[in-house]
């Protein structure tokens, strides 16, 4: 079983349209994927269709989500908590995130064994999956940590603008961290398997002057690899995770991955692209 992590401390960097997207696209090589949400703004679980209804008298997730994997060593294994998601066909499982994430972080950072419990539980099921991706928040918190410290390889969403570009330093300083960590733990470091270009201009001039000097920067700067994979801002990337179905006066929330809504479009080609990519640098065969 593989552990990815996908991680920027930077926001708005495309990290969960990756996540979602890159699960459907795994999947649909045949290998069974799960999807850990350890973001407190839950935009994964919501992408993959978890969350029905924008109203908390629905909210069916407080009480079993990755908090709670993550605060018991007894209870709340990952194969309870982990739900069927129908976003892409074949499904993928996805552990969710739920918006209390953000206050119980302190509670959670008093446990000793909160850094590495993840590991345990992941250890659990790692007959039951191929490929493990985890979406992390946008900081340097406990949640990232965790993350980071349970994955064997790092994707680093970016859009390669100037700000998040000089936040590669905090990543590499960050990672560099976790290793320490993960060497007291008895573990591999965690791979970088490089930057991903994503949420990226499709304007002619942009892609084809600026996108390529922007791609080198990274590399001559920050000494981090680069996917040659490109994820480009585009139409029907929005528009699959926006789907929603009317049902009588209520909209409920009908997220698709753009492989499903759109099998032919460029997007879905773009992470057939990365798929094969990703395979090659972590030695997994088609």
């Amino acid at each position: 079983m593989k552990v990815i992590a996908i991680y920027h401390n930077k926001g708005g960097v495309g990290k969960t349209t990756t996540v979602v997207n890159l699960a459907a696209a795994i999947r649909k090589k045949g290998k069974r994927v799960l999807v850990i949400d350890l973001d407190s703004q839950a935009n994964t679980t919501f992408a993959t269709g978890l969350v029905k209804f924008d109203d908390e008298d629905f909210d069916d997730i407080k009480d079993s989500n990755i908090f709670h994997v993550l605060s018991s060593e007894e209870f709340f294994p990952i194969s309870e908590v982990a739900r069927k998601s129908s976003f892409t066909n074949p499904e993928i499982y996805v552990v969710p995130s739920h918006i209390d994430l953000i206050k119980n972080e302190t509670d959670l950072n008093a446990l000793d064994y909160s850094r590495g419990i993840l590991i345990e539980k992941l250890e659990e099921i790692e007959d039951k999956y191929d490929v493990v991706l985890i979406d992390t928040p946008p900081s340097l918190n406990l949640y990232a940590r965790i993350a980071l410290i349970s994955a064997d390889y790092l994707i680093i969403p970016s859009d390669l603008k100037p700000f998040a570009n000089q936040g590669l330093i905090n990543v590499k300083e960050f990672v560099k961290g976790i290793n320490s960590f993960k060497k007291q733990l008895r573990k591999a470091p965690l791979e970088i398997l490089g930057v991903l270009p994503s949420k990226i201009s499709t304007n002619n001039k942009f892609m084809q002057y600026t996108l390529k000097t922007r791609i080198e920067k990274v590399v001559e700067r920050y000494g981090i690899d680069v996917f040659e994979t490109v994820i480009y801002e585009r139409d029907d990337l929005a528009k699959c995770s926006e789907k929603v179905l009317e049902i009588g006066e209520m909209e409920v929330a009908d997220p698709l991955s753009v492989l499903d809504y759109k099998p032919n479009s460029l997007s879905a080609q773009e992470f057939e692209s990365l798929v094969k990519e990703v395979f090659n640098k972590i030695g997994m065969v088609e």
